[in-house]
Protein backbone atom coordinates (compact mmCIF):
# COMPACT_ATOMS: atom_id res chain seq x y z
CA UNK A 1 0.00 0.00 0.00
CA UNK A 2 2.80 2.41 0.92
CA UNK A 3 4.59 1.53 -2.33
CA UNK A 4 1.43 2.27 -4.34
CA UNK A 5 0.99 5.62 -2.59
CA UNK A 6 4.63 6.56 -3.24
CA UNK A 7 4.22 5.55 -6.89
CA UNK A 8 1.09 7.67 -7.27
CA UNK A 9 2.81 10.66 -5.68
CA UNK A 10 5.84 10.22 -7.90
CA UNK A 11 3.64 10.09 -11.00
CA UNK A 12 1.69 13.16 -9.88
CA UNK A 13 4.83 15.16 -9.20
CA UNK A 14 6.33 14.09 -12.51
CA UNK A 15 3.23 15.13 -14.39
CA UNK A 16 3.18 18.47 -12.59
CA UNK A 17 6.80 19.10 -13.49
CA UNK A 18 6.25 18.70 -17.22
CA UNK A 19 2.72 20.02 -17.51
CA UNK A 20 3.40 23.66 -16.58
CA UNK A 21 5.13 24.43 -19.84
CA UNK A 22 2.49 22.57 -21.80
CA UNK A 23 -0.31 24.48 -20.09
CA UNK A 24 1.42 27.79 -20.86
CA UNK A 25 1.81 26.73 -24.49
CA UNK A 26 -1.90 25.98 -24.65
CA UNK A 27 -2.74 29.40 -23.23
CA UNK A 28 -0.57 31.12 -25.82
CA UNK A 29 -1.94 29.34 -28.88
CA UNK A 30 -5.23 28.26 -30.35
CA UNK A 31 -3.62 24.95 -31.30
CA UNK A 32 -4.19 23.42 -27.87
CA UNK A 33 -4.22 19.89 -29.22
CA UNK A 34 -0.88 20.12 -31.00
CA UNK A 35 1.00 18.23 -28.26
CA UNK A 36 -1.66 15.57 -27.81
CA UNK A 37 -1.22 13.05 -30.65
CA UNK A 38 -2.67 14.82 -33.65
CA UNK A 39 -5.83 13.23 -34.94
CA UNK A 40 -6.77 11.59 -31.64
CA UNK A 41 -9.64 12.69 -29.45
CA UNK A 42 -9.30 14.08 -25.93
CA UNK A 43 -10.05 10.75 -24.26
CA UNK A 44 -7.05 9.20 -26.03
CA UNK A 45 -4.87 12.14 -24.99
CA UNK A 46 -5.67 11.42 -21.36
CA UNK A 47 -5.08 7.68 -21.60
CA UNK A 48 -2.06 7.79 -19.31
CA UNK A 49 -4.01 9.13 -16.33
CA UNK A 50 -7.44 8.82 -14.76
CA UNK A 51 -8.60 12.04 -16.42
CA UNK A 52 -11.64 11.45 -18.63
CA UNK A 53 -12.01 14.39 -20.98
CA UNK A 54 -15.18 13.14 -22.70
CA UNK A 55 -16.44 16.08 -24.82
CA UNK A 56 -14.58 18.75 -22.84
CA UNK A 57 -13.35 21.62 -25.00
CA UNK A 58 -12.90 25.36 -25.10
CA UNK A 59 -12.34 27.57 -22.07
CA UNK A 60 -13.77 27.73 -18.55
CA UNK A 61 -13.98 30.89 -16.49
CA UNK A 62 -14.11 30.49 -12.71
CA UNK A 63 -13.48 32.63 -9.64
CA UNK A 64 -13.60 32.41 -5.87
CA UNK A 65 -11.68 31.13 -2.88
CA UNK A 66 -8.05 32.20 -2.82
CA UNK A 67 -7.45 29.55 -0.15
CA UNK A 68 -7.75 26.81 -2.79
CA UNK A 69 -5.87 28.72 -5.52
CA UNK A 70 -2.69 26.66 -5.15
CA UNK A 71 -4.70 23.44 -5.44
CA UNK A 72 -6.61 24.71 -8.48
CA UNK A 73 -3.35 25.68 -10.16
CA UNK A 74 -1.96 22.16 -9.66
CA UNK A 75 -5.16 20.56 -10.98
CA UNK A 76 -5.37 22.87 -13.99
CA UNK A 77 -1.85 21.98 -15.08
CA UNK A 78 -2.78 18.30 -15.17
CA UNK A 79 -6.22 18.73 -16.72
CA UNK A 80 -5.23 21.28 -19.38
CA UNK A 81 -2.30 19.16 -20.50
CA UNK A 82 -4.54 16.10 -20.85
CA UNK A 83 -7.64 17.69 -22.36
CA UNK A 84 -6.52 20.93 -24.00
CA UNK A 85 -9.12 22.94 -22.07
CA UNK A 86 -8.08 26.36 -20.78
CA UNK A 87 -9.29 27.15 -17.26
CA UNK A 88 -9.00 30.69 -15.96
CA UNK A 89 -9.52 30.66 -12.18
CA UNK A 90 -9.10 34.19 -10.82
CA UNK A 91 -9.00 33.34 -7.09
CA UNK A 92 -10.46 36.73 -6.14
CA UNK A 93 -11.97 35.49 -2.87
CA UNK A 94 -15.08 33.55 -1.91
CA UNK A 95 -17.34 36.60 -1.95
CA UNK A 96 -16.26 37.55 -5.45
CA UNK A 97 -16.69 33.99 -6.64
CA UNK A 98 -20.24 33.61 -5.34
CA UNK A 99 -21.21 36.98 -6.84
CA UNK A 100 -19.72 36.03 -10.21
CA UNK A 101 -21.61 32.71 -10.11
CA UNK A 102 -25.00 34.18 -9.23
CA UNK A 103 -24.51 36.74 -12.01
CA UNK A 104 -23.82 34.01 -14.55
CA UNK A 105 -20.25 35.14 -15.25
CA UNK A 106 -18.47 31.85 -14.44
CA UNK A 107 -19.00 28.14 -15.02
CA UNK A 108 -18.28 27.36 -11.37
CA UNK A 109 -17.10 29.16 -8.26
CA UNK A 110 -15.00 28.26 -5.24
CA UNK A 111 -16.14 29.26 -1.76
CA UNK A 112 -14.89 28.45 1.72
CA UNK A 113 -18.45 28.91 2.99
CA UNK A 114 -21.59 27.16 1.82
CA UNK A 115 -24.19 29.17 -0.09
CA UNK A 116 -26.60 31.18 2.03
CA UNK A 117 -30.36 30.84 1.33
CA UNK A 118 -30.47 34.19 -0.47
CA UNK A 119 -27.50 33.15 -2.62
CA UNK A 120 -29.25 29.92 -3.56
CA UNK A 121 -32.29 31.98 -4.58
CA UNK A 122 -30.10 34.27 -6.67
CA UNK A 123 -28.52 31.25 -8.40
CA UNK A 124 -31.92 30.09 -9.65
CA UNK A 125 -31.86 32.98 -12.15
CA UNK A 126 -28.79 31.58 -13.90
CA UNK A 127 -29.39 27.84 -13.37
CA UNK A 128 -32.16 27.07 -15.87
CA UNK A 129 -34.55 24.09 -16.00
CA UNK A 130 -35.44 24.55 -12.34
CA UNK A 131 -31.85 24.19 -11.19
CA UNK A 132 -29.95 25.96 -8.43
CA UNK A 133 -26.44 26.35 -7.07
CA UNK A 134 -25.15 23.48 -4.92
CA UNK A 135 -22.09 23.06 -2.69
CA UNK A 136 -19.58 20.30 -3.47
CA UNK A 137 -16.86 19.95 -0.77
CA UNK A 138 -13.60 19.45 -2.62
CA UNK A 139 -10.62 20.86 -0.69
CA UNK A 140 -9.87 20.68 3.02
CA UNK A 141 -7.15 22.12 5.13
CA UNK A 142 -6.14 23.95 8.27
CA UNK A 143 -6.33 27.71 8.59
CA UNK A 144 -2.77 28.39 9.67
CA UNK A 145 -1.75 31.32 11.83
CA UNK A 146 1.57 32.51 10.51
CA UNK A 147 3.64 34.85 12.67
CA UNK A 148 6.84 36.87 12.48
CA UNK A 149 8.31 37.29 15.96
CA UNK A 150 12.14 37.37 16.08
CA UNK A 151 13.62 34.74 18.38
CA UNK A 152 10.35 32.79 18.78
CA UNK A 153 10.29 29.58 16.76
CA UNK A 154 7.52 27.81 18.68
CA UNK A 155 4.39 29.62 19.77
CA UNK A 156 1.26 28.29 21.46
CA UNK A 157 -1.99 30.25 21.58
CA UNK A 158 -5.54 29.38 22.58
CA UNK A 159 -8.91 30.66 21.38
CA UNK A 160 -9.38 33.37 24.08
CA UNK A 161 -5.90 34.78 23.46
CA UNK A 162 -6.37 34.73 19.68
CA UNK A 163 -9.70 36.50 19.99
CA UNK A 164 -8.13 39.25 22.08
CA UNK A 165 -5.20 39.62 19.69
CA UNK A 166 -7.43 40.00 16.63
CA UNK A 167 -9.81 42.31 18.53
CA UNK A 168 -6.92 44.62 19.50
CA UNK A 169 -7.27 43.84 23.22
CA UNK A 170 -3.84 42.17 23.47
CA UNK A 171 -1.37 44.51 21.81
CA UNK A 172 2.15 43.31 22.71
CA UNK A 173 3.91 39.99 22.28
CA UNK A 174 5.11 39.96 25.89
CA UNK A 175 1.55 40.18 27.22
CA UNK A 176 0.94 38.10 30.37
CA UNK A 177 -1.64 35.87 28.62
CA UNK A 178 0.86 34.92 25.89
CA UNK A 179 3.63 34.41 28.47
CA UNK A 180 1.44 32.01 30.43
CA UNK A 181 0.97 29.82 27.35
CA UNK A 182 4.67 30.03 26.43
CA UNK A 183 6.67 29.97 29.69
CA UNK A 184 9.94 28.98 27.98
CA UNK A 185 9.77 31.44 25.08
CA UNK A 186 11.72 34.71 24.99
CA UNK A 187 8.84 36.96 24.05
CA UNK A 188 9.98 40.44 22.99
CA UNK A 189 8.46 43.76 23.97
CA UNK A 190 7.13 44.15 20.43
CA UNK A 191 3.84 45.52 19.11
CA UNK A 192 1.51 42.94 17.58
CA UNK A 193 0.58 43.62 13.96
CA UNK A 194 -2.56 41.54 13.35
CA UNK A 195 -3.47 41.15 9.68
CA UNK A 196 -6.91 40.20 8.38
CA UNK A 197 -8.49 39.98 4.93
CA UNK A 198 -9.62 43.18 3.23
CA UNK A 199 -11.88 41.34 0.78
CA UNK A 200 -14.89 39.17 1.56
CA UNK A 201 -13.46 35.78 2.36
CA UNK A 202 -14.59 32.32 3.37
CA UNK A 203 -11.29 32.02 5.23
CA UNK A 204 -12.39 34.94 7.40
CA UNK A 205 -15.80 33.32 7.82
CA UNK A 206 -14.32 30.04 9.05
CA UNK A 207 -11.67 31.69 11.23
CA UNK A 208 -14.28 33.80 13.00
CA UNK A 209 -16.66 30.84 13.27
CA UNK A 210 -13.91 29.08 15.19
CA UNK A 211 -13.44 32.05 17.54
CA UNK A 212 -17.17 32.45 18.04
CA UNK A 213 -17.66 28.75 18.81
CA UNK A 214 -14.55 28.23 20.94
CA UNK A 215 -14.61 31.46 22.96
CA UNK A 216 -17.99 33.20 22.68
CA UNK A 217 -17.26 35.41 25.70
CA UNK A 218 -14.29 36.96 23.90
CA UNK A 219 -15.62 37.12 20.34
CA UNK A 220 -18.92 38.98 20.20
CA UNK A 221 -19.05 39.63 16.47
CA UNK A 222 -21.71 38.13 14.22
CA UNK A 223 -19.22 36.72 11.75
CA UNK A 224 -19.38 36.22 8.01
CA UNK A 225 -17.12 36.74 5.01
CA UNK A 226 -16.43 40.41 5.84
CA UNK A 227 -14.05 41.27 8.72
CA UNK A 228 -15.90 42.98 11.58
CA UNK A 229 -13.49 43.40 14.50
CA UNK A 230 -11.88 46.74 15.22
CA UNK A 231 -8.26 47.65 14.54
CA UNK A 232 -5.62 45.52 12.91
CA UNK A 233 -4.38 45.81 9.34
CA UNK A 234 -5.89 44.44 6.14
CA UNK A 235 -4.54 42.84 2.98
CA UNK A 236 -6.28 41.27 -0.04
CA UNK A 237 -6.56 37.52 -0.44
CA UNK A 238 -4.63 34.80 1.37
CA UNK A 239 -1.48 35.55 -0.60
CA UNK A 240 -1.60 39.21 0.43
CA UNK A 241 -1.98 38.44 4.13
CA UNK A 242 0.85 35.90 3.98
CA UNK A 243 3.14 38.37 2.24
CA UNK A 244 2.46 41.02 4.88
CA UNK A 245 3.24 38.60 7.70
CA UNK A 246 6.52 37.59 6.04
CA UNK A 247 7.74 41.16 5.67
CA UNK A 248 6.36 42.75 8.87
CA UNK A 249 8.12 42.24 12.21
CA UNK A 250 5.59 41.48 14.95
CA UNK A 251 2.94 40.33 12.48
CA UNK A 252 0.39 37.53 12.75
CA UNK A 253 -2.24 36.57 10.20
CA UNK A 254 -4.52 33.74 9.10
CA UNK A 255 -4.47 31.90 5.76
CA UNK A 256 -4.54 28.41 4.29
CA UNK A 257 -1.53 26.25 5.20
CA UNK A 258 -0.22 26.21 1.62
CA UNK A 259 0.51 29.94 2.00
CA UNK A 260 2.60 29.40 5.15
CA UNK A 261 5.80 28.43 3.33
CA UNK A 262 9.00 29.54 5.06
CA UNK A 263 7.31 30.94 8.14
CA UNK A 264 6.44 29.77 11.64
CA UNK A 265 2.87 28.81 12.49
CA UNK A 266 0.99 28.80 15.79
CA UNK A 267 0.14 25.59 17.67
CA UNK A 268 -3.37 25.67 19.14
CA UNK A 269 -4.14 24.78 22.76
CA UNK A 270 -7.56 23.14 22.39
CA UNK A 271 -7.74 21.62 25.85
CA UNK A 272 -6.34 18.32 24.57
CA UNK A 273 -3.28 16.76 26.21
CA UNK A 274 -0.90 18.65 23.90
CA UNK A 275 -1.13 21.72 21.65
CA UNK A 276 -2.07 20.83 18.07
CA UNK A 277 0.00 21.78 15.04
CA UNK A 278 -1.48 23.05 11.77
CA UNK A 279 -0.88 20.03 9.55
CA UNK A 280 -2.83 18.29 6.80
CA UNK A 281 -3.15 15.15 8.90
CA UNK A 282 -4.47 17.03 11.94
CA UNK A 283 -6.95 18.93 9.78
CA UNK A 284 -8.24 15.68 8.28
CA UNK A 285 -9.01 14.41 11.78
CA UNK A 286 -11.26 17.42 12.33
CA UNK A 287 -12.93 17.30 8.89
CA UNK A 288 -13.78 13.63 9.35
CA UNK A 289 -15.98 14.74 12.25
CA UNK A 290 -18.06 17.00 9.98
CA UNK A 291 -21.70 16.29 9.14
CA UNK A 292 -23.47 16.75 5.81
CA UNK A 293 -26.26 19.25 6.46
CA UNK A 294 -27.15 20.13 2.87
CA UNK A 295 -30.37 18.79 1.38
CA UNK A 296 -30.91 17.02 -1.92
CA UNK A 297 -27.78 17.18 -4.07
CA UNK A 298 -26.28 19.94 -1.91
CA UNK A 299 -23.42 18.63 0.25
CA UNK A 300 -22.76 21.52 2.63
CA UNK A 301 -20.95 20.43 5.80
CA UNK A 302 -21.16 21.40 9.44
CA UNK A 303 -17.69 21.49 11.03
CA UNK A 304 -16.98 20.91 14.73
CA UNK A 305 -14.87 23.93 15.69
CA UNK A 306 -14.95 23.01 19.39
CA UNK A 307 -13.32 19.62 19.05
CA UNK A 308 -10.89 18.64 21.81
CA UNK A 309 -9.94 15.32 20.24
CA UNK A 310 -6.26 14.49 20.48
CA UNK A 311 -4.39 15.68 17.40
CA UNK A 312 -7.44 17.33 15.81
CA UNK A 313 -6.66 20.84 14.55
CA UNK A 314 -9.93 22.74 15.05
CA UNK A 315 -9.36 25.76 12.82
CA UNK A 316 -10.19 24.14 9.49
CA UNK A 317 -12.01 25.13 6.36
CA UNK A 318 -13.57 23.19 3.53
CA UNK A 319 -13.68 24.80 0.11
CA UNK A 320 -16.74 24.06 -1.99
CA UNK A 321 -16.99 24.10 -5.75
CA UNK A 322 -20.33 25.74 -6.51
CA UNK A 323 -22.14 24.68 -9.66
CA UNK A 324 -25.71 24.36 -10.94
CA UNK A 325 -27.27 20.99 -10.24
CA UNK A 326 -29.42 21.47 -13.37
CA UNK A 327 -29.46 24.10 -16.09
CA UNK A 328 -25.71 24.52 -16.61
CA UNK A 329 -24.76 26.25 -19.85
CA UNK A 330 -24.53 23.72 -22.67
CA UNK A 331 -21.23 25.07 -24.00
CA UNK A 332 -19.41 24.73 -20.66
CA UNK A 333 -21.14 21.72 -19.07
CA UNK A 334 -18.91 18.99 -20.60
CA UNK A 335 -15.68 20.70 -19.53
CA UNK A 336 -17.09 21.60 -16.11
CA UNK A 337 -18.15 18.02 -15.41
CA UNK A 338 -14.86 16.60 -16.69
CA UNK A 339 -12.78 18.96 -14.54
CA UNK A 340 -14.87 18.43 -11.40
CA UNK A 341 -14.86 14.67 -11.97
CA UNK A 342 -11.07 14.75 -12.16
CA UNK A 343 -10.46 16.85 -9.05
CA UNK A 344 -12.85 14.64 -7.05
CA UNK A 345 -11.12 11.48 -8.27
CA UNK A 346 -8.56 9.56 -6.23
CA UNK A 347 -5.79 10.97 -8.42
CA UNK A 348 -7.05 14.52 -8.01
CA UNK A 349 -7.47 14.23 -4.26
CA UNK A 350 -3.99 12.71 -3.89
CA UNK A 351 -2.49 15.87 -5.41
CA UNK A 352 -3.89 17.86 -2.48
CA UNK A 353 -1.52 16.31 0.04
CA UNK A 354 1.46 17.29 -2.13
CA UNK A 355 0.34 20.92 -1.85
CA UNK A 356 -0.42 21.12 1.90
CA UNK A 357 -4.17 20.54 1.57
CA UNK A 358 -6.30 17.84 3.14
CA UNK A 359 -8.26 15.42 0.94
CA UNK A 360 -11.98 15.15 1.61
CA UNK A 361 -12.75 11.97 3.63
CA UNK A 362 -13.92 8.98 1.56
CA UNK A 363 -17.46 8.93 2.94
CA UNK A 364 -18.02 12.49 1.72
CA UNK A 365 -16.06 12.55 -1.54
CA UNK A 366 -17.91 9.45 -2.78
CA UNK A 367 -21.16 11.44 -2.56
CA UNK A 368 -19.50 14.32 -4.41
CA UNK A 369 -18.54 12.00 -7.29
CA UNK A 370 -22.09 10.69 -7.61
CA UNK A 371 -23.47 14.23 -7.63
CA UNK A 372 -21.04 15.35 -10.34
CA UNK A 373 -22.11 12.49 -12.59
CA UNK A 374 -25.70 13.74 -12.31
CA UNK A 375 -25.04 17.38 -13.26
CA UNK A 376 -27.02 18.51 -16.28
Amino acid sequence: MKLQRKTRRALALGALAVSGALALTACGSDDTGGKNNAGSDNSTAASNSSIKCDDAKGQLLADGSSAQKNAIDAWVKQFSQACGVQINYKGGGSGAGVTAFTQGQVAFAGSDSALKPEEVTASQKVCTDGGQGIDLPMVGGPIALGYNVPGVDNLVLDAPTLAKIFDSKIKNWDDAAIKKLNPDAKLPNLKIQAFHRSDESGTTDNFTKYLKAATPDNWKYEGGKAWQAKGGQAAPQSSGVAQQVKQTEGAIGYFELSYAKDMSTVDINTGAAAPVKATVENATKAIADAKVVGTGSDLALQLNYKTKAEGAYPMVLVTYEIVCDKGNKADTLPATKAFLRYIASEEGQNILTENDYAPIPDAIISKVRTTIDGLS
